[in-house]
């Protein structure tokens, strides 16, 4: 079976604004295609199984080979998501066409039989799919994927997307000005991926697949390969993999299934290719090098020493891969496998959590593009010290494997999964027909069935009922066996290791270690103490409209409070505290950094964070912790039987907080860990400083350097956050299936029974955003590739409530500002799809809203960047877009948030805070409205108040040991691209 399926019901919250409210489609009519399989036939991907069929799947064959799925989901109401499969990736690529797989992607987009030169954007863009989420594709070693969800659809514009998507797949253009015009384009993209990223991709590639096909085709391909594609070289390649009998389509939505099959066959069944098809090349097994022996098991290993980066390991043993008969035993058998990859990674955790040798340390298991079947074991060792941390990992492992796991593990992991394939069947009708449409391609390619919920709870359950310790051991011995074990080591010191120190490492026999053992301890929550005195309510009264409700405590606290039945199995809770980001000055930015980090798991009173973990045990649990501008804000997603301790977890919290040594640690050691990896390329620099230099050096959005790290002691950790978790208002969000008298009973008993919380400090409240001086550009420097660079142009805009409808009607001109961005560069600079233009408009806080444009591009390429940038801006205040310009902004807008408005997590956004500030109730109002209609005069009128009289900020990133008027005269010349 494959990853988890979903299922398909509509829904929608009833509110008195029209504009909220999805309307659903009637049903439409059509003639059952003669391609869809008969009743009692069994459908093509169910053929050798015997895993129930999920009768909401239809599925289908044409003449020609191509293959079908098709299913009926509301969710979200009025799309439908179709998935188009090509069984050809990049090991499918002769050695003269690497990086073609994933060119052919590109070039698909360019032009085709019903779309001119770069329409298929503009043209997706006009009928409400956002370019990137909505409409995509992705190359992988063994397929390429067509990927199109469709808003606000109905037949005429589902077949006319159908046709669209048929010309692209069955009639692209490749002609050699296109394949010219696209291969900058896709070097950009491996230059932006480029750098230390890929040359650890590529080592590890080829050391952990050293002899199969899979080491040698990275999907972006080579310089070689690209710089010499041809039109007729890429149609060659076309010809031989993109055939009827190589395709699979998968159409999910909210129409009638009858019609997603026969527009499938209208448009697929007269493709015709000529010639036989291709023979898929031999992938290759995993062959163990001359000399390995059980003495001498380990192969290739590699040592990578890349000063940015931080210490990691991984080591495998692989396995062949082999087609498998998917039936319920196998599945099974593969359940058991993730029962004991489980018990040792809540082993290896401990360890970590107890002080050991390494930072994290995870084993998992894959099948990987069908080439080999392997348990990979990941690590980060603390030190230098790499061995110690190797034997650490390995006698956890060894003692798995040397002795059964006790009952009281057993159960608890079985506890566990048992929650989330039951929590599956629980939410069946509400997942989304995206996630469905990927399941088929997905299945596809691993060459298994697809199975409902119910079934993957089903096959649960048998295989519960046959575990034992011993079984379960087997498990474990069977994932760690095989004569082929390879590694790899990434290290920022010369010196430190070998690869015959790694491979003698491997080699030598560890001693197994029961310490790791989690002990079998139970964890009640009956027994932890009460939060307080139960509070009284206050207040009871209908919040703005609908369903949502307001309740008031004695202590202050107050909750606003959802309860339907619209999306089964998930109840969203949100908490809102404090001052956020207000709460903390310029010298603590290292305690606000580590707050992220190690606040949840130093746990509550007597409770750590191992005893959390217990808690956990057969419930659904979330702990987000946020840090925003105006609020500090806990999140859960759970459902309404574990919703009472779900509460009791969020005051416990903020009521008696703990304040452990361990998590504190490991948070300084993952920080510094990390620290010089922001060095190791241009994002990552972006990453590092672009808040702080932003907001004109406030030094609470700076990253912390190693030597603040050290500086900063648990004392000072506490006396920081202990009293930022008293102050300032608490309100309680509760949106989704619950019982709501029974929640209300229950904020009583928790958030009721907090104290009376302390204000919040005046000075904290008037710390505002600031926005730095624009001026000459700022310079930052990077330690990776000398062709790599990033730019950014920032302009400050509103913030706050007062004008959220105005932020709406920005949100439309920074999508045209976008699109014009991405095209300019595109034309000028052969720059991927990486340029971006994104609004950030706070609502908590008064200031620090803005406009940000960036892109990782060539250092020469900077200064074609700023001169874009600073034109489009400059002919937005003077020239208004178009109509048609508007649209292409404007319906991927209006299509998104009518999707997203059918959900109660959509509310519980628009309506948190909204105790405290009523103007954030009264901005609801509109919303589509906002997003999706405007005139090209107010836009004008909105790019000459933010971009009129005022200069970009603006900050480069460039290799070290250059300056910026070197790098642009150093790089290659871009005119003409």
């Amino acid at each position: 079976m494959t990853d988890f399926p979903r299922a398909a019901r509509r829904f929608a919250i009833l509110l008195p604004f029209a504009f909220l409210a999805a309307q659903p489609m009637a049903a439409q009519e059509a003639a059952v295609p003669a391609s869809l399989q008969a009743e009692g036939e069994v459908p093509w991907i169910y053929e050798g199984s015997d895993v129930p069929r999920d009768q909401e799947w239809l599925f289908g064959e044409l003449n020609n080979g191509l293959r079908y799925g098709v299913r009926e989901n509301g969710v979200p109401p009025n799309q439908v998501s179709i998935r188009v499969r090509i069984d050809a990736g990049s090991l499918y690529e002769n050695d003269n066409e690497l990086g073609y797989a994933h060119l052919l992607e590109h070039l698909l987009f360019r032009e085709s039989k019903y779309l001119g030169v770069s329409e298929a954007i503009p043209t997706w863009q006009r009928l409400g799919a956002t370019f990137g989420s909505d409409t995509n594709a992705e190359t992988s070693p063994t397929h390429t994927v067509y990927k199109l969800d469709l808003p606000n659809v109905d037949p005429a514009k589902l077949e006319e997307s159908m046709k669209l998507l048929s010309g692209m797949v069955r009639a692209p253009v490749l002609s050699d000005g296109n394949v010219r015009t696209e291969v900058p384009i896709v070097l950009a993209e491996k230059r932006e991926r480029g750098g230390v990223g890929e040359r650890v991709a590529e080592t590890s590639m080829k050391t952990l697949f050293a002899g199969q096909r899979l080491a040698e085709r990275l999907t972006i391909g080579t310089e070689e390969s690209l710089e010499s594609a041809t039109g007729r070289s890429v149609q060659a390649f076309y010809d031989r993999w993109y055939r009827p009998e190589n395709t699979v389509i998968s159409v999910v939505g909210d129409l009638d299934p009858i019609l997603f099959a026969s527009l499938v066959e209208k448009y697929f069944q007269d493709w015709s290719v000529s010639g036989e098809p291709a023979p898929a090349p031999v992938f290759g097994d995993p062959i163990a090098p001359a000399g390995a022996d059980a003495d001498n098991p380990v192969g290739e290993v590699a040592v990578m020493v890349e000063p940015t980066l931080p210490r990691a390991m991984t080591y495998g043993y692989f396995r062949p891969w082999r087609q498998v008969q998917d039936t319920v035993i196998y599945n099974e058998g593969r359940l058991r496998e993730q029962l004991a990859l489980q018990l040792i990674n809540r082993r290896l955790e401990s360890r970590a959590r107890g002080g050991g040798s390494y930072l994290y340390a995870q084993v998992s298991e894959a099948k990987i593009s069908r080439s080999t079947h392997a348990t990979l074991v990941q690590f980060a060792p603390l030190t230098e010290d790499w061995q110690a941390a190797l034997d650490d990992v390995r006698g956890v492992i060894a003692d798995a494997i040397a002795e059964p796991p006790t009952l009281e593990e057993l159960q608890r992991e079985l506890d566990e999964m048992e929650v989330g394939y039951a929590n599956l069947v629980e939410q069946r009708s509400v997942l989304a027909g995206s996630g469905y449409a990927d399941d088929l391609v997905n299945a596809v390619d691993i060459r298994e069935a697809i199975a409902a919920p119910e079934t993957f709870l089903m096959v649960f359950n048998s295989m519960r009922e046959k575990a034992t310790p011993e079984s379960v051991l087997a498990e474990t011995r069977e994932l760690f066996e095989g004569n082929v074990i390879r590694a790899t080591y990434i290290t920022p010191a010369a010196g430190e290791a070998t690869e015959e120190s790694l491979q003698a490492a491997l080699s030598r026999t560890v001693m197994a270690d029961g310490d790791a053992r989690v002990a079998a301890q139970t964890v009640s929550f009956d027994d932890l103490p009460p939060v307080g005195e139960p509070g009284t309510l206050v207040e009871r009264a209908v919040h703005a409209f609908g369903q949502v409700e307001r309740v008031k405590f004695d202590n202050g606290v107050q909750a606003l409070l959802l309860a339907n039945e619209n999306e089964p199995g998930r109840v969203a809770v949100k908490v809102r505290f404090g001052a956020g980001i207000r709460a903390f000055a310029p010298e603590d930015a290292a305690l606000i950094q580590l707050g992220e980090a190690a606040l949840i798991q130093s746990g509550f009173g007597d409770i750590g964070q191992n005893d959390l973990d217990r808690l956990a045990t057969g419930r659904k649990f979330g702990f987000e912790f946020g840090i925003g501008e105006g609020a500090f804000t806990f999140d859960a997603q759970t459902r309404k039987q574990d919703l009472e301790d779900q509460l009791y977890l969020f005051a416990a919290k903020l009521g008696m907080p703990r304040w452990d040594e361990l998590p504190f640690a490991r948070a300084k050691a993952a920080a510094k860990s990390a620290f010089d990896s922001y060095e190791s390329s241009p994002a990552g620099i972006v990453n590092r400083d672009l808040e702080y230099f932003v907001y004109g050096q406030d030094s609470r959005f700076k990253t912390a350097t190693p030597e603040m790290l050290d500086a900063a002691t648990l004392e000072d950790f506490r006396n920081l956050w202990e009293p930022a978790l008293r102050q300032g208002p608490i309100e309680v969000l509760i949106f989704g299936d619950y019982d709501k008298e029974a929640a209300i009973e229950t904020l009583r008993r928790t958030f009721g029974a907090l104290p009376d919380r302390e204000p919040i400090p005046a000075e904290d409240l008037n710390r505002d955003l600031g926005f730095a001086t624009p001026g000459e550009t700022l310079v930052r420097y990077h330690q990776g590739e000398a062709d790599q660079a990033a730019a950014v142009v920032a302009w400050p805009v509103g913030a706050g409530p007062a004008e959220i409808r105005k932020s709406r009607q920005l949100a439309i001109l920074t999508e045209v500002f976008n699109n014009r961005l991405r095209d300019a560069m595109r034309e000028q600079a052969g720059a991927s799809y990486a340029p971006v233009v994104r609004l950030d408009w706070p609502i908590d806080v008064e200031t620090g809203g803005t406009v940000t444009a960036l892109a990782q591009l060539r250092p020469g390429d900077v200064p074609s960047f700023f001169a874009a940038a600073d034109k489009i801006a400059r002919d937005l205040t003077q020239t208004p877009p178009t109509v048609d310009e508007l649209s292409q902004a404007t319906e991927p807008l209006r299509n998104y948030y009518e999707r997203i408005s059918s959900g109660n997590y959509f509310f519980l956004l628009q309506l948190e805070n909204s105790t405290v500030d009523p103007r954030r109730m009264r901005s609801l109002r509109g919303l589509l409205n906002d997003y999706s209609q405007t005139t090209p005069e107010a836009m004008q009128a909105l790019a000459q108040e933010y971009f009129g009289d005022k200069s970009g900020w603006r900050m480069a990133v460039i290799p070290q040991g250059q300056d910026l008027a070197t790098a642009v005269s150093s790089s290659p010349a871009t005119s003409g691209r």
